[in-house]
This record gives structure tokens, C-alpha cells and sequence, in this order.
């Protein structure tokens, strides 16, 4: 493009699909002028699971708060698909889907009317939006579970139906703050290992927030956050060597102070 803002023989129009699902610069936040979180900048993009990795009070929640607007921020930028959230808030939420810490589905509904009650939030039309219930819960391997009530589900199908809603819009990002909490130990495997499934089928961005270290994958991105602060940010293999440690939980006991998990 030259000066004239004119198209060269060759060029061709950013998409926004050329932009990172998710791009934080420079962001802080304060509670009654206490420091939370401090100067974080990361991109991330297309088909990246990233786990953010850190302690109970790190700033996980807080961060997710904010990329969310849960909560405002003044310092910083954050966007989603190339929009600015602070500008451009329904734009930038239209790619984002989100599985909170907290379960949020309505438990006397079957698992159909909690996910076309969020298409329709979303704007889809109801038969567009049972189609798309249908193939998020063949997606989660529940399509059987579609008549069924969500108080008759298990933790993990449930966090399962949560992840089928986030993605009914065919969102850019998938956020899950701490989306494992409360549940057993084959649940939680079986719950990472889908996510990273999805995210590997379906190139949506992932950023899964965990004190836990055995949520982490080898090939995963590790962001490890620290009183406010990214402490290491690459590969599990860079994330350790950097600290000088043999394994990613030695790094993070390195990089966090032994802080307690």
C-alpha cells in the first residue's frame, strides 16, 4: 500500500482472520490502588492453546474479568479479531466465547433449551440454532444428551454442554477460567484432552486458566502469571529451560516461589 493508502499489484486487504484471536498490550489493573496486574502483553493466535498458568491470587480471574468486561480497564489494549474492546465491545464479544470458573447453566432446563436460549442472545434464528446445538454436542460427544435435563448431567457433562455453548457462535477465542474445579480426576483428563481436541479440529484459540500442572500438554504454549505479572511465556521446553529447571513443575515452583497451587 503506498502513501496514498492505494492497493499495490500483489498486495491484498488484511482479513480478519490475518489478526491474532486474542492481542493484550500493556495491561494493568488496579483495586483501590493496589496493583493487580501489571503491564501484560501476549498475542494470541488461531489454533494456539495457550495455558495460563499460575497460583490461586496470581490475577487468572481478574485478567478474565477484564477481557470479558466483567470488570473496566483503563490502562492498556485489548482485542479480539482485530477489534478493540474498549471501541468496539459487541464486535469484539461476537468472536469470544467464554466457560467461566463458576457453572452458569440453568440446571431445570434440558441441555437444548440452554444452548438455543444462547443462540438466541447471539441473534440466530431458533431453527439455525438447533442445528448448531446439535453438531456443538456431537462436537462434546453428547448428542444424546439433548433432551435430558442438566441437573440429571455429571460435573463433567456439564462442563462439557458449557463448552458446546461457548462455541455455537463459532467464536475466534475459547476462554475456560479454571473450567476443571470440582471435578474428579478422570473428569479433569478427560475434559483437557477434548478441549485440546477441539481446539487442534476446530483452529479456535484457547486460553485455559489452571494452578494445576498436570493440565498441561507438552505441545501446549505456557504463560505463567505471578503476582500480577507474566513470569515466563513459550513452549514447555522454553518455559523450562529459561528457569534452569528439568520439567514444567520445577520451572513453575522457580518462576512462582514455591507459591502455594
Amino acid at each position: 500500500m503506498d502513501s496514498r493508502g492505494v492497493l499495490q499489484r500483489g498486495e491484498r486487504v488484511a482479513s480478519p482472520r490475518d489478526e491474532p484471536a486474542l492481542s493484550v498490550k500493556d495491561l494493568g489493573f488496579s483495586y483501590s490502588g493496589e496493583p493487580v496486574l501489571e503491564s501484560l502483553s501476549f498475542d494470541l493466535r488461531a489454533g494456539e492453546f495457550a495455558v495460563l498458568l499460575g497460583p490461586n491470587g496470581a490475577g487468572k480471574t481478574t485478567l478474565f474479568s477484564l477481557i470479558t468486561r466483567l470488570y473496566a480497564y483503563r490502562q492498556g489494549l485489548i482485542r479480539i479479531g482485530g477489534h478493540d474492546l474498549g471501541r468496539h465491545a459487541i464486535q469484539a464479544h461476537a468472536r469470544m466465547g467464554v466457560v467461566f470458573q463458576q457453572p452458569t447453566l440453568d440446571l431445570d432446563l434440558t441441555v437444548r433449551q440452554n444452548l438455543t436460549y444462547h443462540a438466541a442472545l447471539h441473534g440466530m434464528a431458533p431453527a439455525e440454532a438447533r442445528r448448531r446445538a446439535r453438531l456443538q454436542l456431537a462436537r462434546v460427544e453428547m448428542p444424546e444428551r439433548l433432551r435430558q435435563r442438566v441437573r440429571h448431567l455429571s460435573g463433567g457433562q456439564r462442563r462439557r454442554v458449557e463448552i458446546a455453548r461457548a462455541l455455537l457462535h463459532e467464536p475466534q477465542l475459547l476462554l475456560l477460567d479454571e473450567p476443571t474445579v470440582g471435578l474428579d480426576i478422570a473428569s479433569r483428563r478427560a475434559l483437557v484432552d477434548h478441549v485440546h481436541r477441539l481446539c487442534r479440529d476446530q483452529g479456535v484459540a484457547v486460553l485455559w486458566a489452571t494452578h494445576l500442572i498436570d493440565e498441561v500438554h507438552p505441545g501446549d504454549r505456557v504463560i505463567v502469571l505471578h503476582r500480577g505479572r507474566i513470569r515466563a511465556d513459550g513452549s514447555v521446553t522454553e518455559v523450562a529451560s529459561r528457569a534452569g529447571a528439568a520439567a514444567i513443575g520445577e520451572a513453575f515452583d522457580r518462576l512462582t516461589g514455591g507459591a502455594e497451587r
